[in-house]
């Protein structure tokens, strides 16, 4: 059983009852049903994306809201009460998947969604809260970047300390190395930046270690207004270069090693990628903003399905930002125009179905479909 991706375009002008799943087959016409939750591909191919749910605000700690009135509400224009969830743009998931952290641009505060506790709190009074990233003691890392500055609380939110660099300009996404103790920050910069266009390299005390990349530009290590950021447990950095419409990877000491995907409206391309993240098997998982999907790369940057699509219906995006997962495999992904984070589950996935058969075609198609 392989995955495969078909020659089907991620075309921007998607409705909302258009799955636009890539395995196996072409694109399908979502259920009407709106109590139907999505799945990637479409039946009859075997699903490796399910919708699962949608979190948007306090409620649902104590139940699923995903198709309630309340939302439906809230996207048909009705003032948002004050505990939900608007412009999330950073993402963070602890380690037993339990806890979801949500970082409300608009609402200037952090959202800590605790399933296992039952409990919502909330980091309030924050300077445009941006990227998120967690320790090894689940202590939160808040970029807020109209004050340039990584501010680091507790699980309990309490402020433990901050740290910045006068060269930090535009700070947006971030990613810990534990296993290395470094803090690597996006600087995303402006148009006439001086120190942009670049990422910061921190120690786990917030000293500034070296800066990566080669300048504005786009060759490759050079960035384009970088935004996400991850790393892999091989302490390989990824970093979405989002206007060179590329994912580009670097080693653990900072050496340029290759990009992901490229400027373009098939499969396997970008309009503006932002939030990037890694499944267990070491699957690339690439939030495209411009595309409202994701895309989903094996190790060798092949890309093997894609899963959203432009549109309201709870599992469809518009302009996602963030992505993360956590160690079972549960997607979460940042929709930042519909105001919530959608929840995704990788199914019926094994390690060997991340590499393609070469010889597909010639054999009528991949294998283990039904």
């Amino acid at each position: 059983m392989h995955w495969k991706a078909t020659r089907c375009r991620p075309t921007r002008a998607v409705g909302a009852g258009v799955l636009l799943g890539l395995m196996l087959s072409g694109c399908a016409t979502a259920p009407k049903q709106e109590q139907v939750r999505l799945t990637w591909p479409a039946p009859p191919m075997t699903t490796r994306i399910q919708f699962v749910r949608s979190i948007v605000g306090e409620q649902d700690i104590g139940r699923d809201t995903t198709f309630s009135q309340n939302v439906i509400n809230f996207l048909s224009g009705v003032k948002p009460p004050p505990k939900r969830i608007v412009e999330p743009v950073g993402l963070a998931v602890s380690d037993d998947g339990q806890r979801v952290y949500v970082a409300n641009f608009n609402r200037l505060a952090v959202f800590a969604f605790d399933f296992a506790g039952k409990k919502f709190t909330q980091i309030e009074g924050l300077a445009q809260p941006f990227g998120l990233a967690l320790d090894a003691q689940e202590n939160l890392y808040v970029v807020e970047q109209a004050k340039k500055t990584i501010s680091v609380f507790d699980r309990e939110g309490k402020k433990l300390r901050s740290f910045t660099d006068p060269s930090l300009e535009r700070p947006t996404g971030i990613a810990i190395d534990r296993t290395r103790g470094r803090i690597y920050v996006a600087d995303t910069g402006g148009s006439k930046t001086e120190h942009g266009h670049s990422v910061k390299v921190f120690d786990m005390d917030g000293g500034l270690i070296r800066t990566l990349g080669a300048g504005k530009g786009e060759a490759p290590g050079q960035f384009l207004f970088p935004t996400y950021l991850n790393v892999d447990t091989q302490g390989n950095l990824y970093v979405a270069d989002t206007l060179n419409a590329r994912v580009q990877v670097f080693d653990s000491e900072g050496e340029y090693v290759k990009s992901i995907g490229e400027r373009g409206n098939a499969w396997g391309m970008f309009d503006k990628p932002k939030g990037v993240a890694l499944d267990s098997f070491g699957n690339v998982y690439v939030v495209d903003s411009g595309w409202s999907n994701v895309q989903i790369f094996n190790p060798k940057g092949q890309v093997l399905l894609f899963f959203g699509g432009r549109g309201p219906v709870p599992g469809m995006m518009k302009n996602p930002t963030a992505i993360t997962i956590d160690p079972n495999n549960r997607i979460y992904v940042a929709d930042y125009i519909n105001h919530r984070v959608n929840i995704y589950q990788l199914v019926n996935t094994t390690a060997e179905d991340s590499f393609i058969d070469p010889l597909a075609d010639t054999k009528g198609g991949a294998e283990g479909g039904t």
